[in-house]
């Protein structure tokens, strides 16, 4: 005879349960955009009630906001790893460039296509966007300060050349809806070049062994 005694719910503590919210709203707006991402549908996805999502954030616009906070801050991890800060400078860069292409990137650039025109209506969200461009400003232009210090690049301003450098690579991933085939290795290697030219680099410095020579 089965038993009809169904199995106990395990209550998880504010924190852990808060952070598999957010968690569930990054991967639907990973997966469908930001706008996919409401008190029911994250409910949905984690067998709750929408009362229990709304208990952690009685304002929708605020886990939309925590959402691509959380996603956007991966993707910086992904790119600029801790484990890579032992590494010369010039090694960490072409790293980073080497892993600014792909599928996985073009997911992320639709992201933060997404994420900037709805901030447009959205003050949480604006906010979040601020907090992590300037992330990724400051991320960058250390990584660059050291390859300065230790005599690896040459740049009178580090700081203007991440912006240049994110620029061209904002650029890039504008088209991440689009079909990036056929293009010439004069487009595709831009943000080689850039970042060659304006630290002194010769040409060819930053290309990875998987990726052929941009020029």
């Amino acid at each position: 005879m089965s038993s009809s005694v169904q199995p106990k719910r395990v209550r998880k503590n504010p924190e852990a349960r808060r952070a598999e919210i957010v968690a569930t709203a990054a991967r639907i707006a990973l997966a469908e955009g930001l706008e996919c991402i409401t008190m029911r549908r994250v409910a949905e996805e984690l067998d709750v009630r929408p009362g229990l999502i709304s208990h952690y954030f009685p304002v929708a616009e605020e886990l939309v906001a925590e959402a691509f906070g959380t996603a956007a801050s991966g993707e910086l991890a992904e790119l600029l790893p801790a484990a890579d800060t032992a590494l010369p400078a010039l090694r960490r860069l072409a790293r980073f460039l080497g892993r600014t292409g792909g599928p996985r990137y073009d997911e992320l650039s639709r992201l933060w296509l997404n994420a900037r025109h709805l901030s447009r209506f959205r003050p949480a969200l604006r906010e979040r966007v601020g907090q992590q461009e300037a992330l990724w400003r400051d991320g960058l232009t250390a990584l660059l300060r050291d390859g300065v210090a230790s005599g690896e690049f040459r740049t009178p301003d580090p700081h203007v050349t991440a912006i240049q450098l994110l620029v061209v690579l904002d650029g890039l991933g504008a088209h991440a809806n689009t079909d990036r085939g056929g293009r010439p290795a004069a487009v595709t290697g831009m943000a080689h070049a850039l970042a060659e030219r304006e630290l002194g680099l010769p040409a060819g410095a930053l290309d990875t062994p998987h990726r052929p020579h941009h020029r």
